[in-house]
């Protein structure tokens, strides 16, 4: 979806209807597979010192290795590449190194301007269809393809390409096979199968026309309060390392062999560099790990999957110690290109270079001067997008050097990969053979997939594996939901918004219980809230429950409590134990969560992580068969650490350089890295998961302020101005809008604060925003308050509203007109309980503007300092 530019506005405390669908409207963020940043005019931040890319002068490239490339240069193919490099344009040119998307662009926008390639985001269809057939999508390529190549209009007949998200199988496409998330995929730490994996996902995705894959995530995750954890396959970096290079090489073919066959797609080794290490597990956030940490822990992905030979690489949204790496040169040329020998391309991620300081959406040439190959660029932004890039470079901000160097790259990966050579898309040898979308035989790999991601972490009296033929129930509202068992990037970005029936051919998990207790004369019975028949009581129930499918951004979370303030699957599973019945509990998440109440409330606990659409590998392990012998016994083992307490979230098996006295001592996760039992384990094998605390700790989580605008804007939040129509992000000292202006001023030091002259014509805010949801849920839940130092230059005649707003339509305000009119003319420090703002529908899980100030007054406000102070002091205002 798009971010539709609607102010946050509103002349009353109550919302109305009217402003509350407004405010959906406005607050309908989406993210890096859809819409994973707002529009640069939504989010322009601050420059700070620590923004500028200094990070060459005090970094070591001793650290990283020479790495031989995988594929030996080819003069004759050089000597053609350079040939065609000559003889085009500069507009010929820049558009090779543009990439939009197919919501924004037209055949005849191709045939125009020759895009060197374009993307489906996530939740993005031929014809804007969810249900587009696989006739549609080659029909879609087919017509971009044949514009790229007509040379009538721009005199140049270079083949596009088309790049997709197809993370976990071809997750666009209804009746794809869903693979496991990466996480199971960890678990089950058998690269030849990842390999076999990889290989189906591609010849899935040819049926469609489609060129290039962005897989494998390679992000090592250390904090899996991150919403992208499920997409890490495991702590460990050597675990990482071999699933890269497997992934690649199943992607792509072997460069030794079938290299980028028509079997075979173009992969794309993401992102680039330590996006799973970022501060707190906030996405998008900032890396502050050491160079050789970078290189140990993050960087082994592209020593595995350069090695297989990775023909493209994405530039993460990530900072590393404040500097964007999209814009920085160190990492994608003098590390990356020049000590690694990467002679792909480099290709952005969403709008990403957006982000890069002094840069928009629309203009960057620090991204290309840094070694960015490829804006990812959708949206519209991609027209002045082209023409300033190419001004840049006729003004010398950008070389024409590093303009050939990238578009040398670009047309290398395309020849490597036949692309002036095979046949147009709707004509290529797998194209439109729709049996192999969803193929028994492709099915049946992930269902292995699925019995080997697996892990049991708790099996009292041994009541696993268990007998066919019994009377079953199963319970739980995972159940029965193949959306939710596949969580995000499945058919949606989120993964939100589908039914069963959006996923013809796969099945749930409780659908492959049924089958298999059924015809094993057994009776499996699906009550979600765990109801039967006084006369028909189970032998034991299986409750499957999880966390509801997210995607990056909306994912990331505060601690790792499983549904805390809402305890609806515990109960359920209390309910069944109160009545002497056997509890099974199948968990399905995106990452290890403190689920102790669950765990003691569960006979057997299994984690199922996110195993896609074949749920009937679940049963395939949970049962015998009918003469009692197992079929298939658990193999899984823990690829992340389980943690202890809700605050543990950082908690990583010590790597070998790293493996001292102390660093053992310090790792104390509940479950360690590497665990899981079999049906051959023992007491003595098993962690004991019974009576174990249910103290969430929140009484004793140390919080520390949260300072969201302080000298500064503070990342993840940007400031922004609307008025009754339309909301702007900040790029200069001074901006304006019909209902007000607003500049930067010095208080204490060099523009520490904002002077914000509302003219009275209408209603005006001003605000901070975050482009993701964020989980304030531990201040909300404590004595927290919301302070603003402010000051009104005369007594303010209407209200001045001061609020928070969460995804959806939900807000809260207060009018603290009579407290700023106490002081009129000076500087007071305003201090607000949260719990002010936490009345029905706010969501603290989910804050995107965490402060605002509103009013249709003729007034002068001047604020700085705003925090969410960890603990209300005598002068905070309680609100009845």
């Amino acid at each position: 979806m798009r971010l539709t530019q609607l102010p946050l506005t509103a002349s009353v405390n109550k919302p109305t209807k009217t402003s509350l669908v407004a405010l959906g409207i406005l607050l309908g963020l989406s993210g890096c597979g859809e819409n994973n940043n707002v529009n640069q005019q939504d989010k322009q931040t601050a420059v700070t010192p620590a923004m500028v890319d200094d990070t060459a002068a005090k970094s070591s490239l001793a650290i990283w290795p020479d790495l031989k490339p995988a594929i030996a240069k080819d003069d004759a193919l050089e000597a053609k590449i350079d040939a065609l490099v000559a003889k085009m344009t500069i507009e010929q040119k820049v558009a090779q190194m543009i990439q939009p998307e197919i919501r924004d662009i037209t055949v005849e926008d191709m045939r125009k301007y020759g895009f060197g390639s374009y993307l489906n985001g996530g939740g993005a269809y031929p014809n804007n269809d969810k249900h587009a057939t696989p006739a549609d999508w080659i029909a879609l390529a087919e017509s971009l393809y044949q514009a790229s190549i007509d040379d009538s209009v721009d005199g140049i007949n270079i083949p596009t390409m088309w790049g997709t998200d197809a993370v976990h199988g071809h997750n666009n496409v209804i009746g794809a096979t869903l693979f496991p998330h990466n996480i199971g995929l960890g678990a089950a730490n058998n690269p030849k199968l990842i390999e076999q994996i990889a290989a189906i996902t591609a010849k899935e995705v040819m049926v469609t026309g489609i060129d290039w894959v962005f897989a494998p995530t390679v992000a090592v995750v250390r904090d899996d309060r991150w919403g992208r954890t499920y997409e890490g396959y495991s702590e460990d970096p050597q675990i990482v390392k071999a699933y890269s290079y497997a992934i690649v090489e199943g992607l792509q073919g072997s460069v030794n062999g079938d290299f980028l066959s028509d079997q075979h797609v173009i992969s794309t080794v993401k992102h680039f560099l330590g996006d799973g290490g970022t501060e707190n597990g906030i996405d998008q956030g900032d890396n502050i790990a050491s160079e050789q940490d970078l290189y140990d822990i993050h960087a082994q992905g592209y020593v595995g999957g350069l090695n297989a030979g990775a023909q493209s690489v994405m530039a993460s949204f990530n900072s590393w110690h404040g500097v964007k790496n999209h814009g920085n040169k160190y990492l994608l040329t003098d590390v990356l290109k020049d000590k690694l020998h990467f002679d792909g391309f480099v290709v952005g991620d969403w709008n990403g270079h957006g982000q890069v300081a002094n840069c928009t959406n629309e203009s960057c040439a620090q991204a290309v001067n840094a070694g960015l190959d490829i804006f990812m660029v959708p949206t519209v932004a991609w027209k002045p997008l082209y023409e300033n890039t190419i001004a840049q470079v006729n003004n010398g901000d950008i070389s024409q050097a590093r303009i050939d160097d990238a578009v040398k790259r670009i047309l290398r990966v395309k020849f490597r990969a036949g692309l002036f050579d095979k046949p147009s898309p709707a004509n290529r040898p797998l194209s439109g053979k729709t049996e192999l979308i969803g193929q028994a035989s492709h099915r049946d790999v992930a269902r292995q997939a699925v019995r080997e991601s697996l892990v049991l972490l708790k099996n009292n009296q041994g009541l696993l594996p268990l007998a066919p033929n019994a009377k079953v129930l199963v319970a739980g509202d995972a159940a029965d939901n193949i959306g939710k068992q596949s969580g995000g990037w499945s058919i949606t970005w989120q993964g939100t918004d589908n039914q069963n029936s959006d996923f013809p051919g796969a099945t749930s998990i409780y659908a492959g219980i049924n089958k298999l207790v059924t015809q094993a004369g057994g009776k499996a019975t699906l009550s979600v809230a765990g109801e039967f028949d006084p006369q028909q009581k189970p032998d034991v129930a299986i409750v499957v429950f999880g966390e509801e499918p997210y995607a990056e951004g909306n994912g990331d979370i505060d601690n790792l409590e499983y549904q805390r303030g809402d305890k609806r699957d515990l109960a359920l599973l209390h309910k069944l134990t109160a009545q002497g019945i056997p509890v099974v509990s199948v968990f399905i998440s995106g990452r290890p969560m403190w689920v102790n109440a669950e765990l003691n409330s569960s006979d057997a606990f299994v984690a199922a992580w996110l195993p896609g659409s074949e749920g009937q590998g679940v049963a395939d392990v949970l049962f015998t068969q009918a003469d009692d012998k197992v079929s298939h016994d658990f193999v899984g083992k823990l690829s992340f650490s389980w943690p202890a307490t809700p605050q543990q979230t950082q908690v990583n098996v010590p790597l070998a350089q790293h493996n001292t006295e102390q660093a053992q001592a310090d790792y104390q996760p509940l479950i360690p890295y590497g665990y899981g039992l079999t049906y051959q384990s023992t007491a003595s094998d098993a962690v004991v998961l019974d009576n174990l605390s249910e103290d969430n700790l929140a009484a004793t989580q140390t919080l520390v302020d949260l300072p969201l605008f302080e000298r500064a804007v503070k990342s993840p939040w940007s400031m922004y101005i609307a008025n009754a129509s339309e909301r702007q992000g900040l790029s200069s000292s001074v901006a304006q809008n019909s209902a007000l202006t607003i500049r930067t001023m010095d208080r204490v030091v060099q523009e520490d604060a904002r002077l914000v002259s509302f003219n009275g014509s209408e209603q005006g805010t001003v605000g901070l925003i975050s482009n993701f949801p964020r989980d304030l849920r531990a201040y909300s839940n404590s004595d927290a308050a919301l302070s603003v130092s402010i000051n009104a230059t005369q007594a303010l005649q209407k209200p001045l509203w001061l609020g928070m707003a969460c995804e959806g339509d939900c807000r809260k305000q207060i009018d603290i007109a009579t407290q700023v009119n106490t002081q009129v003319g000076e500087w007071q420090s305003l201090s607000f309980s949260l719990a002010c703002f936490a009345d029905e529908p706010m969501d603290f899980a989910k804050i995107v503007m965490p402060f605002y100030l509103a009013t249709d007054a003729a007034a002068e406000i001047r604020f700085s300092d705003v925090v969410i102070q960890a603990a209300s002091t005598e002068n905070t205002i309680k609100c009845n």
